[in-house]
């Protein structure tokens, strides 16, 4: 059973003006403002809306609009909740009373609260010589309530740009691109941990942003140590070295303390086990890839991280029930 998730996209049964209000509709659930576009006439978009327990994520793809929350929107009904946006493509423009224009490009995060007014212009971006301008992002909305970090302290970084190349932030923004691949299969006990996951590590990020983790729960920091340690691992899956004790080391903690974080915050797994599960499913994913029919198998168990034939051969066996050849035959006949 998946999780509630809605998919709405391209709208081919609608009229553009239809397609326009319903995703306008859908995006004020949790993002209330006046939203309008300069041509409803050909308007069309994609919209992913998941429930994570309490957080909302949203990823969508549009042309140029402008969101617009005005004072009398806020003092009408301020539901109290925090915006998060992983820009994709195409850039937004924040406007507030009083302050500059900050620009946000992609590859950057940015916050806004319900609780001030704003006008963000979505400005469109060509992806190639005959596509049309759009804008793409995702994003999370959760309660500010559930955010442990204080509020005053957040003042200078509400409606700042910040890059998520590196640290927590890139973590944060892999997490966040993973839900929107992730999100049609994930069933609702999975779906409903993710939301509290999600916090902790935009709670992680904004500590480190303001350079004390003072504030910030154990757990959050626990949390936030876990998925930095996840990063670590799929961007290394295809060294034979890597173990917990390379893992411990990056990360400058014990191998006992790297042990018991997985126990807490993970489905079970050791983590030599997560290592190796990681290694069979990219192995049995490329193997059933009929673009990669022609690479020796061997080839693709190195790539994976298991050198060794005889024991890929055995793992993959246990795993799967059949062996990487006759895997292959079946998905690529």
């Amino acid at each position: 059973m998946a999780a509630a998730t809605e998919s709405v996209g391209p709208f081919a049964e609608l009229r553009p003006q239809e397609r326009f209000e319903l995703w306008r509709d859908l995006i004020a659930l949790t993002r209330d403002c006046d939203t309008t576009i300069p041509d409803t006439d050909r308007f069309d978009a994609e919209l992913r809306r998941s429930e994570l327990g309490p957080v909302t994520f949203l990823g969508t793809s549009f042309p140029s609009a402008r969101f617009r929350r005005t004072d009398a929107r806020v003092r009408r009904s301020d539901p109290g909740v925090f915006h998060l946006t992983l820009v994709q493509h195409g850039a937004l423009a924040l406007h507030r009373d009083g302050e500059p224009t900050q620009v946000f490009r992609p590859g950057e995060l940015t916050m806004l609260d319900s609780s001030r007014p704003y006008e963000l212009r979505a400005l469109g971006e060509r992806a190639g010589a005959d596509g049309e301008p759009r804008v793409q992002g995702v994003g999370i909305d959760f309660p500010m309530a559930l955010l442990p970090v204080p509020p005053h302290r957040l003042r200078r970084l509400i409606g700042r740009g910040i890059r998520a190349s590196e640290g927590t932030a890139a973590v944060l923004a892999d997490f966040l691109l993973s839900v929107d691949r992730q999100a049609p299969v994930l069933g609702p006990a999975v779906a409903d941990r993710l939301g509290p996951i999600a916090v902790d590590l935009v709670a992680a990020w904004l500590a480190d942003e303001l350079a004390d983790d003072a504030d910030l729960p154990e757990t959050a920091r626990q949390r936030a140590t876990v998925e930095q340690v996840r990063a670590f691992v799929r961007r290394r899956l295809h060294d034979p070295e890597l173990s917990p004790a390379v893992i411990a080391a990056a990360h400058h903690i014990s191998v006992g303390h790297l042990h018991r974080l997985f126990a807490l915050h993970t489905d079970g797994d050791t983590v030599a086990a997560w290592i190796r599960r990681l290694r069979l499913e990219k192995a049995h994913r490329d193997l059933a890839d009929p673009a990669l029919r022609t690479v020796p198998i061997g080839t693709i168990a190195a790539r994976c991280g298991m050198p060794r034939p005889d024991d890929f051969s055995r793992a993959f066996r246990t795993a799967y029930g059949l062996a990487p050849r006759d895997h292959r035959r079946h998905a690529c006949p």
